[in-house]
Parts: structure tokens; C-alpha cells; sequence
């Protein structure tokens, strides 16, 4: 574990001299260091790091929570529903179509289908902090639109798994799914009116309790969470709405960040050791293929979401770029069709795909400027061409994003 860190910090600060993200620098070190890649093999056996690993996804979920009180999502809860779900229909649609167009099958299709459709929720967050635009007003709808995946991605694996074992029709995934929903709903409600409550069983003054506190409830109900079937980061990111209003919200926000930043890290190591660069050269021409159609996809859903909350084309470029990563979801899909016996070709073309899209989507969004010009208004002033020019991010924090790490 302390060679994962130093290697990812030398990669990181090496690849901080000429501007790169420090995202797809973690999972570079994964895959260098890991057993698929001659040379030094670091950690032999990816499960090694796998609860370490969680952990940080659990805090940078959580982390997001906090950033975002629970009257922030009221606020606009029904254009982020509506822009997540439109961001849903146009990219889960163009994966199961490519699924098809592919022919290998329809379980394979199903399961592109969600590779395709769902960014990462990890990758997403860590994109918002390095750029510095958690206080900017287009991050509320990419917050919508990962909350709404995440409640997709729960009922999703649920329908999905019985087809992938052979059940003969989606009937069998209903006790699941419903299960799921409920605490979702069990989830939201405790968010929702259970911030005063929460908030008077965590006051401390003492710093050491109050991260205890905080630290064993993310990952208690993350753990829950994933029992009722629904995605641990969800759960955490839930903890993170709840606690974020009240008093010792500020004092949590403060004492996270490092266990974010370094769990975090590993997080993304972790996501590296499992890549096998010896399978990608079989399915370049449809990750390539898909590349491309997943950038068409989320350049249409950013422009539908910044028109649905009357933003410019900068927002619409940074809602686009943020959310073009593909992470942890895609590789759960991954091990799921292994397991089930579907198409060989499946889990190298994954790998390939979400290794391009997770060092091309830090890339990308610290530098959302250019694409932004290229959008229909993009020869206005920077987040102009919207119905709200006042609820357009502020130029000073875009033009200063792209140089934070």
C-alpha cells in the first residue's frame, strides 16, 4: 500500500509539470505496477487493495454529499431529474444500439448498454474538485444527472442480473429491484427530514470523535446500501446530504480532505491493476467506435442540460467534459459478463474503452474552454447564450480551472 502511494505522488507530480491531470496519472501507476505489465509487479493480486479501494470511492461520494446540502437539491430537483434522464435516454440508447450493431448478442448488448450509458461517479467528483467548480452553477445539474444514474445503475443491475444467469424473463429481477428502490426511497427520506436529528448526535467538539462519527456512518450505510442492492457510493454520497447541513458540516468538509485525496488515490491505482494492456489490440476499431460515439453523446446531453437550466455553451462544454469519464460501473458490468460466460471479446473491449475515457475526461474537462467555442453560441462571451446570464458560471473561475490539479 505505501509503494501504490509513492508511486502514484511520483507519476502525479512528474505529469504535474506539464499540466496533466492527476486521474488517469493514478491509473497509469496501477497499470504499470500491476501483474499484467512486465517489469516490477508492486501488487500481484488486485483484490489485495479491493476494500482500501472502496473506501475511497465511499469518500469521494461522501465527500460530494457534504458539498451539496439537501435545499440545494430541492431547489432544482425537477430539471436535474429532467437532464438526467435525458443524459440516460441518449446514452444508454447509442450503447444498446451499438450493443446490436456489434452482434454479439443480445445479453452483450444489455450489458454495452450500461457501459456505454453510466459515467463514473468517482472519476466525476475528483474532475469537479481538481478544476475548482464545486461552487460553480452548471456542477448542480452534473450532480443531478449522477444522482439519477446512480438510482438507474441500483435497479439496473438488479433487472440485469438474472438475465446475464439465464432466468427466462425480467420477472425474477423484481423482489430485487423493488428491494433496492425501497431503501432508495428509505434514503432519500432520511435526507431529506433527518438532518436535525443527524446533526445532534454527531456534535463534538472533539475533532478525532467528530471524524470517527463521520467516517463509520459513510461507510455503515454504504455497506447497507450495497445489502439492499443499491451502490455504496450512493449510500455514502446520502450521509454526505445529511451531514453537509448541519452545524458540523464546515468542520466535516475540512477534515475529509485528506482521506478523500488519499483513499481517492488508491481508488484509482486500484482501477489500474485490474487493466491488462495485452488484451486491448483485439478490440481497437469498436472501443475507438465507441469513443467516439460516447463524445457525440455527452457533447448532445450537456447541450439538452444546459438548455434545460437556460445555461451558455461554456456550461454546456463543462457538463459535457465532466461527465465523459466511464469507471467503476463499467468494470463491475465487466466481471458480471465474465462470470456469466458472454462473449470473450467483452471484457478486454470494457478495459480498452473505459482506459481511454478515464485518462480522456480529466484531459477534457481542464480544458472545456475549446469545445465550448465549437458549440452553437460558442463566439459569445463565455457562458453566454442562455435565457439566465446571471446563472452562468463566473469567467474568472472557468479561465482559472483548467490550471488547478
Amino acid at each position: 500500500m505505501g509503494g501504490a502511494f509513492l508511486a502514484a505522488a511520483v507519476l502525479a507530480r512528474l505529469g504535474g509539470r506539464i499540466g496533466l491531470p492527476t486521474i488517469p496519472l493514478f491509473i497509469l501507476a496501477g497499470i504499470l505496477l500491476g501483474p499484467h505489465t512486465p517489469g516490477l509487479v508492486l501488487v500481484a493480486d488486485p483484490h489485495d487493495l479491493e476494500m482500501l479501494s472502496l473506501l475511497g470511492l465511499v469518500l469521494l461520494l461522501f465527500s460530494l454529499g457534504l458539498e451539496f446540502p439537501v435545499d440545494d437539491l430541492k431547489a432544482g430537483g425537477r430539471r436535474m431529474a429532467l437532464a438526467g434522464g435525458a443524459y440516460l435516454t441518449l446514452n444508454v440508447g447509442a450503447g444498446l444500439g451499438f450493443g446490436f450493431a456489434l452482434g454479439w448478442g443480445t445479453s452483450e448488448a444489455l450489458v454495452l448498454a450500461g457501459v456505454l450509458g453510466i459515467s463514473s461517479s468517482a472519476i466525476v467528483t475528483k474532475v469537479l474538485v481538481d478544476t475548482g467548480r464545486l461552487g460553480n452553477p452548471e456542477t448542480k445539474p452534473i450532480l443531478g444527472i449522477i444522482v439519477v444514474e446512480d438510482v438507474f445503475l441500483a435497479l439496473y443491475l438488479a433487472a440485469l442480473q438474472p438475465v446475464l444467469s439465464g432466468a427466462d424473463s425480467l420477472a425474477a429481477a423484481a423482489p430485487a429491484a423493488g428491494k433496492a428502490f425501497g431503501f432508495l426511497l428509505l434514503l432519500a427520506a432520511a435526507a431529506r427530514w433527518g438532518t436535525r436529528i443527524t446533526g445532534r448526535l454527531i456534535a463534538t467538539r472533539d475533532s478525532e470523535l467528530l471524524v470517527i462519527s463521520f467516517l463509520g456512518a459513510a461507510v455503515l450505510v454504504a455497506g447497507i446500501s450495497e445489502w439492499f442492492g443499491v451502490a455504496d457510493a450512493i449510500g455514502a454520497f446520502m450521509v454526505g446530504l445529511m451531514l453537509g447541513g448541519t452545524s458540523s458540516g464546515g468542520r466535516i468538509r475540512k477534515l475529509v480532505h485528506p482521506l478523500r485525496d488519499a483513499f481517492g488515490a488508491l481508488f484509482f491505482f486500484a482501477f489500474g491493476l485490474s487493466i491488462d494492456p495485452g488484451d486491448l489490440p483485439g478490440v481497437v476499431g469498436p472501443v475507438l467506435l465507441a469513443v467516439a460515439l460516447t463524445l457525440v453523446m455527452n457533447v448532445l446531453a450537456g447541450l439538452v442540460a444546459a438548455r434545460i437550466h437556460g445555461f451558455g455553451p461554456e456550461p454546456a462544454a463543462n457538463i459535457a467534459t465532466a461527465l465523459l469519464a466511464r469507471g467503476e460501473f463499467a468494470l463491475i458490468l465487466a466481471t458480471m459478463a465474465a462470470g456469466a460466460g458472454l462473449d470473450e471479446r467483452l471484457p478486454p473491449f470494457i478495459a480498452g474503452y473505459v482506459l481511454i475515457l478515464a485518462v480522456l475526461g480529466p484531459l477534457a474537462a481542464g480544458r472545456a474552454g475549446l469545445p465550448a467555442r465549437l458549440l452553437p453560441g460558442g463566439g459569445a462571451r463565455p457562458g453566454g447564450g442562455g435565457p439566465a446570464p446571471a446563472a452562468v458560471s463566473p469567467p474568472a473561475r472557468s479561465a482559472a480551472a483548467p490550471g488547478r490539479r
